[in-house]
C-alpha cells in the first residue's frame, strides 16, 4: 500500500510526493496563470508615477557679497557669512507654511470644485507626501534633494522648480528685510550720535560765551583793551592761561569780538569734529538698498530634467513576482490535496 510505503521509506515519500505534485501540475500551472494574469493586470493598468529631483547647495560668496555692504568690525555690523544666508533657506524650504502655500498655488488648481470645498487634510498629506527633502549624503550636511513623485512628469519637474524657488524667494526677502533692518538701526544709532554731539557742542559755546563775558568785565574793571606785550619765560605762561583764569589778558576789543561773533553763530557744524564723516555714513545707510537681484542664497547643482520614465509600477517585476507567487500558491494548493487523498486512502486502507 502506499500508505505503508510513505511510514516505512523517506525516499519513497518525496518520490510519491513528487509524483503527487505532478499528476496536479495543470492545478498549478492554473494558480500560477490566474496569479500573474492579476499582477499582469495590476501592472499595465495602475497609474504610473514619474519622479524628478533637484539639488541644491550653499550660495557662493560672491552671491551674497552685496549683502555685506556697510557692514564689517569697524561699522558695528557683523559680517554675513554663506552658512548664515544658506541657515535661512534651509529654514524656510523645511517650513509648513512653505509646504502649505506650495499646496494652494499647485495642488490646489488640480482639485475639482467640490473638493476645495472640503476638507483639506488628506489632499494636503497627499501633496505632502510626494514632495521629499532629504540630505544627499550623510557626510553632508549641505546638500540636499528636493524630490516630486507625481503622475505627470511634466508636473514633477515643475513642482521641484516650484518650490525650490519659492523657498529662495522667501530667504531671499528675509534676509534683505533683516539687512535693511540693520541698516536703519545704524543709521539711528548715528543720527542719535550726531545730535548728542550737536547739543554737546550748543552747550560748550553757550558756557564759552558766559566764560569770555566774565572775562570782558573783568577786562573793562582794569581798563584793559587790548592784550598786553609780554615777552620772555612769562610770555608762554600766560599765553596758556588766556583761555581759562587769565582770559581776561586777551583785552576787551578782542572778548566783544570773540563774544558777537559767538552769539550770531548759526550751526556750531563745522566745529564739531568728524561730524562730516558720521553725516555721510548716515546718509548712506537711510539710503542703502540692495537689488534683489544680485543676491543668491542658494544654489541649484545641475538642470531639473523631465522624466521620460515612470519609477512606479515596475512592470517586470510586477510579473514575476506574480509568477513566483502564483506557483507557490499553486504548489501549497497541490500539497494540501495530496495530503487529503493520503489520508483519505489511509483511512479505507484500515
Amino acid at each position: 500500500m502506499v500508505s505503508e510505503r510513505l511510514v516505512q521509506n523517506d525516499e519513497v515519500d518525496l518520490t510519491e510526493l513528487f509524483k503527487g505534485l505532478w499528476r496536479q501540475k495543470l492545478l498549478i500551472l492554473l494558480c500560477a496563470a490566474v496569479v500573474f494574469l492579476a499582477a499582469a493586470a495590476y501592472a499595465w493598468q495602475a497609474k504610473p508615477v514619474y519622479e524628478a529631483s533637484l539639488i541644491i547647495q550653499p550660495p557662493t560668496q560672491n552671491d551674497i557679497a552685496n549683502l555685506n555692504f556697510g557692514r564689517g568690525t569697524e561699522n558695528g555690523l557683523e559680517v554675513l557669512r554663506i552658512k548664515d544666508v544658506y541657515d535661512v533657506y534651509l529654514k524656510h524650504l523645511q517650513s509648513e507654511a512653505l509646504r502649505w502655500e506650495l499646496y494652494q498655488n499647485l495642488y490646489v488648481p488640480l482639485l475639482t470644485e467640490a473638493q476645495r470645498q472640503g476638507p483639506q487634510n488628506a489632499f494636503f498629506a497627499r501633496f505632502s507626501n510626494s514632495l521629499v527633502i532629504a540630505p544627499v549624503r550623510k557626510d553632508d550636511p549641505t546638500r540636499f534633494s528636493i524630490t516630486a513623485s507625481v503622475g505627470d512628469p511634466q508636473q514633477a519637474a515643475d513642482w521641484v522648480k516650484a518650490y525650490a524657488a519659492l523657498a529662495g524667494e522667501k530667504a531671499k526677502e528675509e534676509v534683505l528685510k533683516n539687512t535693511r533692518s540693520d541698516a536703519t538701526i545704524k543709521a539711528d544709532n548715528l543720527q542719535k550720535q550726531i545730535d548728542r554731539h550737536r547739543a554737546s557742542s550748543s552747550k560748550e559755546r553757550e558756557d564759552q560765551i558766559v566764560q569770555l563775558k566774565e572775562a570782558l568785565r573783568v577786562a573793562k574793571s582794569i581798563g584793559l583793551e587790548k592784550p598786553p606785550i609780554i615777552t620772555g619765560k612769562l610770555a608762554a605762561e600766560v599765553s596758556s592761561g588766556m583761555d581759562s583764569s587769565l582770559m581776561y589778558m586777551r583785552g576787551s576789543k578782542a572778548l566783544e569780538a570773540e563774544i558777537s561773533n559767538l552769539e550770531s553763530r548759526k550751526s556750531d557744524d563745522p566745529f564739531i569734529r568728524n561730524l562730516r564723516q558720521s553725516q555721510e555714513s548716515l546718509a548712506f545707510y537711510r539710503t542703502l538698498e540692495i537689488d534683489p537681484a544680485t543676491v543668491a542664497v542658494y544654489r541649484q547643482d545641475g538642470i531639473v530634467e523631465v522624466p521620460d520614465r515612470p519609477v512606479k509600477p515596475r512592470k517586470l517585476m510586477i510579473m514575476a513576482l506574480g509568477l513566483i507567487v502564483g506557483l507557490g500558491l499553486g504548489i501549497f494548493v497541490a500539497l494540501v490535496r495530496f495530503f487529503l487523498i493520503e489520508k483519505v486512502g489511509n483511512r479505507r486502507a484500515v
